[in-house]
């Protein structure tokens, strides 16, 4: 072990200064081999997600979580994707029964109100192999837990009865699954590919939970109902969303309504094991005051409309004070930058211990193309550090080009492919590739981890952007010159078609040119030239014989789905 990390008591607070770069999530992943579980929260989704592919390189052995966002700004007017609510109630679910080592969630997730863990229990059931089940109930219990019966299953939150075969997306689940009935009774459960529709492999159980953070059934819908009228004034039947809830329909933004389903409202506090320990990581006071800025100049902004009405922000957020108040029940380990936080002041419980963690950042050693040896400040810095360094390209491809690139410049690193093998090979110089964000100095263990980060001065967020946007940015298209007739092209909302060549119509405001499209069957698409940046180059294998999408069907979305 790299670190000693010592654990705060429950109602504690320890801190930890001194991690650079990607050493707060190789301390966090030692920590969790006390086998207490961490909630860590963080002062941005960006740093969540970092963190948590970086635990999972570091330890591959580790059950970590991302508690996910909505994704949508307070009080939007259309709802998150099914996939994302089917993820947060999945790692509530996780998180309830215990099922994690690391749970990481953003502070602004954090603060959004939850219903009550009663809720998630009360609608989440299995199913297991001969288990007996009588059609008309099923379809009532699936209604009950916000369900919709569809003629074919895609998404999350769908399901249909044919006959003997019931299929089936459970909420939280990555396939949808196959019910097979002889008589009445589950003769066998067989995950199925939504796209071909072919079953894969059998299963002992499936697990439901419920389709919403909020029950729309017969009891939801008077608490909401009754809940409304007391919040808003004037006449509710005016009100197109209370009409919608009243039939039992879910509107676009009806996340922001969460309040009015229950009596009381939870936090994600109270789906926290008593025993863990709360990480937090970053400036959250600042993140949390940002957070609430942007909340309540939305609120303000958006507040008038009589037919929408808006519950104030208190209702659907908790201040930063109730959140650090609820935080002091636990045992709480704060890593990189001690927040200052509105609950505690000046006459707050003081840390118990500051342990300096002994990493530093990286001194300057990037690569500088314009002198005769690029690679002299690497070369200078290694010869004279005393320990070990280990090199991580952000791919496997990656790692071979660098590989080439510093033996040309006299440095032979040792190609290796995970953080274990690195720690025990004997090699001062190591390459391997993983998702590390920024590189760290462990001066007592004698031990440097260098990334693209230090190696070419890139900030570790313009990295990870510019490696999302890598594909997409290389099939672009600048200009019509890039393009010859009977080229196979992609367009972003009717897939593969074969380009044709300019066309020039008039539309009513005069001559116009298009690009000219063939899809399968001969049918025909005209783009306005204006809108190239929907057009990108087709980059599968074999273009003259590039499969073409048909025009009005459902192939396009499904091949984007399966990618």
């Amino acid at each position: 072990m790299l670190f000693s990390p010592a654990l705060p008591a429950p109602g504690q607070k320890r801190q930890q200064t001194g991690l650079a770069g990607a050493a707060d999530a190789l301390f966090l992943a030692e920590l969790a081999l006390s086998r207490r579980p961490q909630v860590v929260v963080c002062a941005s989704a960006w740093d969540a997600q970092r963190l948590a592919d970086e635990l999972r390189w570091f330890d591959p052995q580790l059950r970590v979580c991302v508690f996910p966002d909505w994704e949508t700004l307070p009080y939007d007017t259309f709802s998150p994707h099914p996939d994302l609510i089917s993820e947060r109630l999945a790692t509530l679910y996780q998180i309830t029964r215990r099922e994690f080592d690391i749970a990481l969630v953003a502070l602004g997730t954090a603060l959004s109100r939850l219903g009550p863990p009663s809720h998630l229990a009360a609608h989440t059931f299995f199913l297991k192999q001969t288990d007996r089940l009588d059609e008309a109930a099923f379809r009532a219990q699936m209604a009950l837990g916000g369900y919709h019966h569809v003629n074919q299953v895609f998404s999350p939150g769908e399901f249909s009865i044919r006959g003997g075969l019931i299929d089936l997306f459970p909420m939280g689940s990555v396939l949808p699954y196959r019910i097979d009935l002889f008589d009445n009774e589950i003769e066998t459960l067989r995950a199925f590919d939504v796209d071909t529709q072919r079953s894969l492999y059998p299963v002992r159980e499936i697990r439901l939970l419920p389709a919403r953070e909020f029950p729309l059934d017969d009891a939801g819908v008077t608490r909401f109902r009754q809940n409304f009228r007391e919040a808003f004034e004037g006449d509710p039947s005016k009100s197109k969303l209370y009409k919608d809830v009243s039939n039992k329909l879910a509107p676009g933004g009806i996340e922001y309504y969460l309040p009015l389903f229950f009596e009381q409202t939870a936090s994600l506090f109270d789906y926290l094991p008593q025993d863990a320990v709360l990480v937090t990581q970053g400036k959250l006071d600042q993140a949390g005051q940002e957070f609430w800025a942007d909340t309540r100049g939305r609120y303000r902004l958006l507040s008038g409309d009589k037919d929408k009405p808006l519950l104030p922000p208190e209702r659907l957020f908790l201040s930063l004070e109730e959140f650090f108040v609820h935080a002091r029940d636990y045992a709480r380990l704060d890593i990189g930058h001690p927040p200052v936080t509105v609950a505690e002041g000046a006459a707050s419980q003081k840390p118990q211990a500051e342990d300096g963690a002994p990493t530093a950042p990286l001194p300057p050693i990037s690569v500088d193309r314009r002198l005769p040896h690029p690679v002299e400040k690497l070369r200078n810095w290694l010869d004279s550090f005393p320990g070990r360094a280990i090199i991580v390209a952000p791919s496997a491809g990656r790692r071979e080009t660098l590989a080439e690139y510093l033996a040309e410049h006299g440095l032979h690193p040792r190609l290796l492919d995970d953080w274990s093998s690195c720690l025990t090979a004997p090699d001062r110089l190591c390459l391997t590739h993983g998702p590390l964000a920024a590189g760290f100095v462990h001066g007592l263990a004698g031990l440097a981890v260098i990334t693209e980060s230090e190696l070419y001065a890139i900030p570790p967020r313009l990295r990870r952007a510019r490696e999302a946007r890598a594909t997409s940015i290389d099939s672009l298209l600048r200009d019509l010159s890039e393009l010859k007739p009977g080229d196979p092209v992609v367009h972003a909302q009717y897939g593969v078609g074969r380009y044709l060549g300019l066309a020039t119509l008039d539309l009513g405001d005069g001559a116009t040119e298009f690009l000219h499209l063939e899809y399968e069957g001969g049918d025909k698409l005209y783009v306005p030239v204006a809108s190239l940046h929907l057009i990108s180059r087709y980059s599968g294998a074999g273009e003259d014989a590039a499969p073409l999408h048909r025009l009005g069907t459902e192939q396009w979305e499904k091949a984007r789905r399966r990618a």
